[in-house]
This record gives C-alpha cells, sequence and structure tokens, in this order.
C-alpha cells in the first residue's frame, strides 16, 4: 500500500487552524477600535463646531450712580408757624416741666404778641420768647395759642452788609444796608419781627420792624430800660449816602435802608423769623 502524506498547504491542521482564527480575530478587533476611535473623534468635532454659531454675551449695562448731593435747607425757614398769645401767658422748661416765667406785657411789649413756633408736642409749642438773653425759648400750652403760618422771612448778614427777604425758603428781595460797628455790633442769632411799628421820627422810613434781638453792647438805649435791634431806615440823608450800593457798619447794632428798599418789606409780618449771620 502506498501512503502519500497530505500538502501542508492544502488543508490546515486544527492548530495552523486556531493560529489563523487568531489573527483573524486580532485584524477585527483592531478595525472596530479604529472605528471606535473616528466616531468618538467624529462626535468631538461635532461638539467644538456646532451647526450654529454661539451667541456673543449682551454688553454690560453702563453703571448709573445713584449717589445724589445733599441740599442743605435755606437758613430762613421756608414755612414758620407763628403762635399768637394774649396777656401774661406762663412758659415752662419743658412740655408738662415746672413754670419758668411768664411771657411780659407792658409798654415794650404790648398785650397780643406773635411767636414764632420751634417745635411741637402733644398739646405744647415751643417758641421763642422777646425778652433777654437772646435765643431764649420756652414751653406753652398749645390750649393758649392761636396758629398762623407765615413763607417770609429775613436774613441779614453783617459781613457782606446785605438783607435779603426770603419767601418759600428763596431769596424774593436783595438790599445793601447799614449795620452796627465794631464797638455796637448788630447781635447774631435767630430772631424774630415782634412788631411793625409807626416810625420814631423823620428819617426811619414809612414803617420799623422791631426784632427782639437785643443789643449785646447796649443795655439801657436813652434811658428806654432796653436796646432791641429794629429794621429802619437811614435816618439821615448822609447815612443813606454811606449805604449807598455795599452797605456799611454805620449804626450802634440797628439795621439801616434805604426808605424804597424798606418799603418793600410791609409784606412781612409780626412774627416772622429774622435770622442774623456773619
Amino acid at each position: 500500500m502506498i501512503h502519500i502524506e497530505p500538502d501542508p498547504g492544502s488543508t490546515p491542521t486544527p492548530d495552523r487552524r486556531q493560529a489563523w482564527r487568531t489573527r483573524r480575530g486580532r485584524q477585527l478587533g483592531a478595525v472596530a477600535a479604529g472605528l471606535m476611535v473616528l466616531v468618538a473623534a467624529t462626535a468631538v468635532v461635532a461638539l467644538r463646531r456646532p451647526d450654529r454659531p454661539v451667541p456673543s454675551p449682551p454688553p454690560a449695562r453702563p453703571v448709573v450712580s445713584t449717589t445724589t448731593t445733599a441740599v442743605p435747607p435755606p437758613p430762613v425757614p421756608a414755612v414758620t408757624t407763628i403762635a399768637t398769645v394774649t396777656g401774661a401767658v406762663p412758659y415752662f422748661g419743658a412740655p408738662n416741666g415746672w413754670p419758668a416765667g411768664t411771657i411780659p406785657i407792658g409798654s415794650w411789649w404790648g398785650l397780643t404778641k406773635q411767636l414764632p413756633v420751634v417745635d411741637q408736642r402733644a398739646g405744647w409749642l415751643e417758641v421763642r420768647l422777646p425778652q433777654r438773653p437772646n435765643g431764649l425759648t420756652g414751653w406753652i400750652p398749645s390750649s393758649a395759642a392761636t396758629l398762623s403760618q407765615t413763607t417770609y422771612g429775613i436774613l441779614i448778614n453783617v459781613t457782606t452788609r446785605r438783607l435779603q427777604l426770603y419767601q418759600d425758603g428763596k431769596v424774593q428781595l436783595d438790599f445793601p444796608a447799614g449795620v452796627g460797628t465794631t464797638n455796637d455790633p448788630t447781635p447774631l442769632g435767630h430772631f424774630y419781627v415782634m412788631e411793625v411799628a409807626a416810625p420814631e421820627g423823620p428819617g426811619y422810613g414809612p414803617f420799623m420792624l422791631d426784632t427782639n434781638a437785643h443789643s449785646e453792647a447796649i443795655l439801657n438805649w436813652e434811658g428806654t430800660g432796653d436796646a432791641f435791634t429794629a429794621i429802619h431806615g437811614p435816618i439821615s440823608s448822609g447815612a443813606d449816602a454811606e449805604i449807598g450800593s455795599v452797605g456799611a457798619a454805620i449804626s450802634h447794632g440797628c439795621v439801616r435802608l434805604h426808605d424804597a428798599d424798606l418799603a418793600q418789606l410791609n409784606r412781612v409780618p409780626a412774627g416772622a423769623p429774622v435770622v442774623i449771620t456773619t
């Protein structure tokens, strides 16, 4: 019998078939891995390059400052409440406090007075008082007064030598003024028109505005027992010329105006505030 050996390349043995399968599996695995890398890369590119452009963020809004500059209050109140009282009304150091005195009456004061109110509490009014010392205030029962209001007030500056009429907190008129000298200065502080009086004589103008500002240098003016500061005319033609357009320091403390300027203050009532400053 003739034994014929099989051709090694024609029919693979089991070992060779296993080796072939292994190589084939490795090849397919490499192809699959390559496809996965390609898909992942495509996805990354798709994420990085979207179909629609990403909109730009809106521009930042400009910052608007909300800081405001506080407006100082006018030197003269825009509105003043006036308490009209009659007779010797007692005043107190505080609401429901101990009596501190009595509002004076007499030849200087008259029976009825108009007093500016500077504060109010339930049933009580703090008012400026006419007597010395300057700046004196007291509390009176609100039941003892009749109330009214004014929008007028006067500001006197002894440095610039000007008198200004205020209405509703705004300057309406501005005049040159004669004020006190260095030896007899016009007193400074918060006062009020105590009365609108007839002129004392020629040169005092059409009327006088007597205030409750007492001279700090003169205690007894010409034997009258006190020394009040009044707003009146120039007294003489020489003083009128000195006042001129810029004012002058020529008086014993009173405030002198040209007659025509004084006449324009006829709208100012008793009780209206008068502030005298530097």
